[in-house]
């Protein structure tokens, strides 16, 4: 599996891996998530253009898993990592992730953040799985507080989520 950053030929693609991705929600009576819109284009390439999204590949360098992500508070949050359920439980998630981190440490950023569902087992446990740890509410950052304040806005927390971290090289 080859990672590479996103190119605008991509972001189409992005999309329906995202749908993708997300219909196995509705299994989990989470029929909003799962028919949820991607994110736009034009926020797709705001991603793109600022080196923030970058894609994994098969081998004809066709994308089936991507991540988009934003420094956040001195950590590189993940935004959105989705992988197209054909290619799930082969490593493209934790491979996207461990890009993240190498990038992020490039940057001098001390660690990885992200929210997402508790009770979801590709999100909370997984990541718990990866080293990320639930970051209590005293712990969370005032760009984290913002991100949470937007998803609430969007209905998000009618499920439980939470804020997460995996530090980098032991920071």
């Amino acid at each position: 599996m080859r990672i590479r950053p996103a190119t605008s030929h991509d972001l189409r693609v992005l999309r329906d891996i995202e749908r993708a991705a997300g219909a196995v929600f509705r299994d989990f009576g989470m029929a909003a998530i799962a028919d949820d819109e991607p994110p736009a284009l034009d926020v797709l390439e705001r991603y793109r253009s600022a080196g923030r999204a970058w894609v994994a590949c098969d081998a004809d360098d066709r994308p089936v898993g991507y991540l988009i992500c934003e420094p956040v508070d001195g950590a590189l949050h993940i935004e959105q990592v989705s992988v197209h359920p054909v290619v799930a439980r082969r490593g493209v998630g934790r491979t996207l992730l461990a890009y993240a981190a190498d990038r992020a440490h490039e940057q001098d950023l001390t660690a990885l953040t992200l929210t997402t569902f508790t009770e979801v087992p590709w999100n909370a446990p997984y990541y718990a799985r990866l080293g990320f740890r639930v970051l209590d509410e005293a712990e969370l950052t005032p760009g984290l507080r913002k991100i949470r304040a937007g998803e609430a806005e969007l209905g998000l927390d009618r499920w439980p989520r939470v804020c997460m971290r995996r530090a980098l090289d032991g920071r």
